[in-house]
């Protein structure tokens, strides 16, 4: 059962959630991934497989379709939102189910080894890209030694917020903070994070993404599991320089939203594969050295409140994109800070998701 972090959560919430996850666990059968490639001049969705080949669906399912002349006829997924759109619709899972199982099918012509792929940011592009901010309880607390609060400014105590985050007398957590990263800003697998012209304080963020499948507008927190398609990476990267005025606090769009800021994939690991989301090694190294390595137990708000909140926001579509955070050992933390430079390489790793790597370089020409 997915551990459900924070306090003050009902008993309907773990039951539920506990039904969800046994629901994914009794539908899973061989394990796959799915991504997005590119062969010579065209794009297509792929399944991974355990073997590491990769089987264009564009073609998969007609093969499929042919070997079984008495199922439903598929129509191949455009794109990733398209697929993840229908994965729960006319067998479409099922036949992604079979294709993996099949030894046959790393044999086809619709099979390619994944070294001869370009692989693309499995989602081009989210419609909404949503960030926590401050989500890990170390990160939280290297964020107050950078910034320490006065001690003579007035105390602030957490308060619901009527329509958006209701909260429990119990409930001593902050609020959840979620901010927009332009999808713009998203880069695949390999591609090269860009420093941009003038800005030299650029940090790392290795964060989980929960991906979207079933859309909604106020999804109850019990029913949060229900609107998760899969997980994948999220190198939420972050420029640190500042606006050069105090003008309104916080420039967001500043910070996270440049070109290359939002290295994504480089594939999904659909749900019913995650056991628990809440029980993750996450790790980043940046030229080789560990820089943070910790668990996605350490959560403040788990990956069901976060999809809670911003549902209560704005009205989630498949496909769309929550990460829900970094853990501790940032570069602009540390004694003295570190910040990512040209000639860098930057590798982002969650267990049983992936290994997002991208090298650092300057600014283009």
């Amino acid at each position: 059962m997915p551990r459900i972090a924070g306090s003050g959560l009902t008993s309907l919430v773990l039951v539920a959630v506990a039904a969800a996850s046994s629901a994914q666990e009794a539908k899973a059968t061989t394990p796959f991934k799915l991504g997005t490639f590119a062969l010579e001049d065209r794009s297509f969705v792929g399944l991974v497989k355990a073997d590491g080949t990769v089987l264009d669906l564009s073609s998969a399912s007609a093969l499929w379709d042919k070997a079984s002349p008495g199922g439903p006829k598929l129509k191949p997924p455009a794109d990733m939102k398209d697929l993840i759109a229908r994965y729960e619709l006319g067998g479409l899972r099922g036949r992604l189910h079979a294709l993996a199982a099949d030894p046959g099918a790393s044999r086809g012509p619709n099979a390619h080894a994944l070294s001869t792929l370009k692989i693309q940011a499995p989602i081009q592009y989210p419609s909404s890209m949503l960030n926590a901010a401050v989500n890990y309880s170390e990160h939280d607390l290297e964020m107050q030694r950078r910034d320490p609060v006065p001690a003579a400014a007035p105390a602030n105590p957490p308060r619901s917020a009527p329509g958006i985050w209701e909260r429990r007398p119990d409930d001593t957590r902050q609020n959840p903070y979620l901010f927009l990263k332009a999808p713009t800003a998203v880069l695949a697998d390999g591609e090269a994070i860009r420093i941009p012209p003038g800005r030299e304080q650029v940090d790392w963020e290795c964060e989980m993404g929960v991906v979207i499948g079933k859309g909604g507008s106020h999804i109850p927190l019990a029913s949060a599991a229900d609107h998760i398609f899969g997980y994948t990476l999220e190198h939420d990267v972050s420029d640190r320089g500042g606006r050069g005025d105090a003008r309104h606090g916080s420039d967001w769009l500043i910070g996270k939203s440049h070109d290359t800021f939002a290295p994504l994939g480089p594939f999904i690991v659909p749900g019913e594969f995650v056991a628990d989301p809440q029980k993750l090694r996450i790790q980043f190294s940046l030229s080789g050295t560990s820089m943070q390595d910790s668990n996605t137990d350490r959560m403040i708000h788990n990956v069901y409140e976060l999809l809670h909140f911003a549902s209560n926001i704005l009205t989630l579509r498949p496909g769309d994109v929550i990460s829900t955070g970094s853990p501790a050992g940032v570069g602009s933390a540390r004694n003295p800070p570190i910040f990512m430079k040209a000639g860098d390489v930057a590798v982002c790793t969650i267990e049983g998701i992936g290994t997002l790597t991208n090298p650092i370089a300057a600014a283009a020409r």
